[in-house]
């Protein structure tokens, strides 16, 4: 289920990568506007963090040296922080605020 979970992320963050690019390309915004250059860069360290936190923790499960309630705690502890992360991201694109 888990492993569902990150798949499903991992695609719809494509979705959001592919149209906000066509909704910057359309729309009235450069890509050198604060709100969309601070989006670029959390998308950015999001992906690195996804990356380094899920899927090593993810493969430690099947070590039957490895405890799983541990496994669980970082796991759930990364997945806080990548939505804190996204709900930052949307604040951005929502809000817009000029922060240059």
């Amino acid at each position: 289920m888990f492993r569902f979970a990150v798949r499903l992320a991992k695609h719809a963050g494509h979705v959001l990568v592919v149209s906000g690019v066509l909704l910057v390309l359309m729309g009235p915004w450069s890509w050198k506007t604060s709100w969309i250059v601070m989006t670029i860069i959390l998308l950015v360290s999001s992906l690195f963090f996804l990356a380094r936190a899920f899927s090593p923790t993810i493969r430690k499960f099947n070590e039957p040296s490895q405890d799983k309630k541990t496994l669980v705690h970082l796991l759930r502890r990364s997945i806080w922080i990548y939505i804190v992360l996204l709900m930052i991201v949307l604040w951005f694109m929502v809000a817009k605020p000029a922060l240059w």
